[in-house]
């Protein structure tokens, strides 16, 4: 009986190994993955979809009033108390929900200010400080307020305004076109209490307020550059040509988010595909690694005509932990999720009408391992729940990332029985063996997961240790061939000698 039931489970494990689960019925949407030769392969599915949660499913509000239907929400956040706040944008308010988002825990629409009493006016983002104060992106207020939330009662106060960028006493004042009107969408606060805005029609780079709330300048900015191709024809266009061409501007920002660390990720839309992410240290330098394939830009555009062709388009970024990081991409509705070291982990997600697909993507975000999506379209949020596959993916991560080989090995070992065809898979068993000084299983493995540039170190690695563990052997072997040429040489020219040949 028990030989039968393993044979049964290797052999669900087979077929879900092999077919998409979008062609079995479990979800609604394909989950795949890129090869080393950028060519598409489908897996399991690493997330599931959830539930779906409307200002409407959550009921009764705090103060026995109905929630009512979201408007355009636009933003979510969780806080480290496990609450989770959503930018409700078109009702100009901000829904505090607990943890298992079930039910409203509080409404904030109206807040103590200096002068009274104050309201949103389209706020666009969220986001908690360890401090807990709640920041908020009050768009057509043209500001940043930081309120100290009163979770017993009504008496949220602001305790900080960040407006005006361009008055006098701000250091950065300067790098601002005069009439520059302040139009903040996304916030995140790192653990100095620096404040890191993206706004629109900033095209400079992410904007940076200090702790006293003044703008200092502009963080992370995107350089562009032109191909010689791009150069050699704007070198004969005419003055009216280049008026009327578009002009190269940096990317524009679309979202943020802060690690433990104080690494900035922030996301963009990257029009070449290659890259739609960054990972900024302190000084605004990037600092991200790239996968095998180099490619942090979503879908690659290796194919003319088909769903999956044609670069991404990258809304958002979270963070989530054990240096995973997920994309979010407005134009199909995928999440693309990658580890500290660039390499593409999985993709699932997708736009339509059922269940589990999105209309309008625009936030994502992370509690515990579960994945909420913000869409604006849909007046929801999605949650996404992960299968033993993206559990077992997302531990094996984790366990390498903090030190643990050994374990790691034991997980990328269960994925591969889940998904034999998973390079990463292959990658990170690999590097374990090479860690651990097994040179040629790191090979095996390496060469499986298509990893040139490891395969070459252990393959050195291995070379060395033959060249030194036979050195003995081969300086013999050496010194064999050198002593016996000669003693060759000299018993030949005596039997020729001895037969009477002589050399010319």
């Amino acid at each position: 009986m028990k030989k039968i039931t393993a044979l049964a489970l290797t052999l669900l494990m087979c077929i879900t190994a092999v077919v998409p689960a979008a062609a079995i019925g479990i979800v609604p949407y394909d989950s795949y993955t890129y090869d080393f030769w950028e060519d598409i392969v489908f897996t399991p599915a690493p997330y599931i979809p959830g539930r779906s949660i409307s200002g409407i499913s959550l009921g009764i509000g705090p103060n026995g009033e109905p929630v009512g239907a979201f408007s355009r929400p636009e933003d979510i956040t969780v806080g480290a108390d496990g609450l989770v706040y959503v930018a409700d944008t078109g009702n100009n308010r901000i829904v505090v929900m607990n943890a298992e988002m079930t039910r409203a825990v509080k409404i904030i629409n109206s807040f103590e200010i200096e002068r009274g009493s104050g309201t949103f006016n389209t706020p666009m983002g969220v986001a908690k400080c360890l401090e807990g104060y709640l920041y908020v992106a009050d768009m057509n207020n043209m500001r940043i307020i930081a309120i100290d939330v009163d979770y017993n009662g009504s008496n949220d106060r602001v305790v900080r305004i960040i407006d005006n960028p361009q008055a006098e006493h701000n250091p950065g004042a300067e790098l601002l076109e005069e009439g520059y009107v302040f139009s903040p969408l996304k916030v995140a606060v790192d653990y100095a209490g620096r404040v890191y805005v993206t706004a629109r029609g900033v095209f400079q780079g992410i904007m940076v307020f200090n702790q006293e709330g003044e703008f200092t300048g502009f963080f992370g900015t995107i350089s562009v550059t032109l191909s010689t191709w791009q150069i050699f024809w704007r070198a004969l266009e005419t003055q009216a040509q280049r008026e009327r061409r578009p002009r190269y501007v940096p990317t524009e920002f679309t979202g943020i988010d802060v690690d433990p660390n104080g690494f900035i990720y922030a996301s963009n839309f990257d029009t070449n595909g290659v890259q739609s992410v960054r990972r900024l240290n302190p000084t605004g330098e990037d600092v991200i690694r790239r996968g095998e394939n180099g490619n942090l830009g979503g879908d690659l555009a290796i194919r003319p005509i088909n769903e999956y062709a044609g670069t991404s388009e990258i809304i958002d970024v979270v963070y989530r932990n054990k240096g995973i990081y997920s994309l979010l991409d407005r134009r199909r509705g995928r999440i693309f999720t990658y580890d500290r070291e660039g390499n593409l982990l999985y993709i699932f997600g997708g736009l339509g009408s059922t269940a589990g697909t999105f209309k309008e993507p625009v936030a994502i975000e992370v509690s515990g391992d579960s994945i909420l999506v913000v869409d604006a379209g849909l007046n929801e949020i999605l949650t996404f729940e992960a299968t033993m596959y993206g559990k077992l993916i997302n531990e094996a991560v984790g366990l390498r990332f903090d030190g643990d080989e050994a374990l790691a090995v034991e997980k990328w070992r269960q994925v591969l029985m889940l998904n034999e065809n998973l390079e990463i898979a292959n990658i990170g068993i690999g590097k374990a063996y090479l860690t651990a000084g097994d040179n040629v299983s790191a090979m095996h493995y390496l060469r499986l997961g298509q990893s040139r540039s490891f395969y070459s170190i252990a393959y050195r690695r291995h070379r060395n240790e033959v060249l030194r563990d036979n050195m003995s052997w081969i300086l013999s072997g050496v010194m064999v061939i050198a002593l016996a040429i000669p003693i060759t040489y000299k018993v030949r020219k005596r039997k020729r000698e001895r037969e009477g040949i002589v050399d010319e």
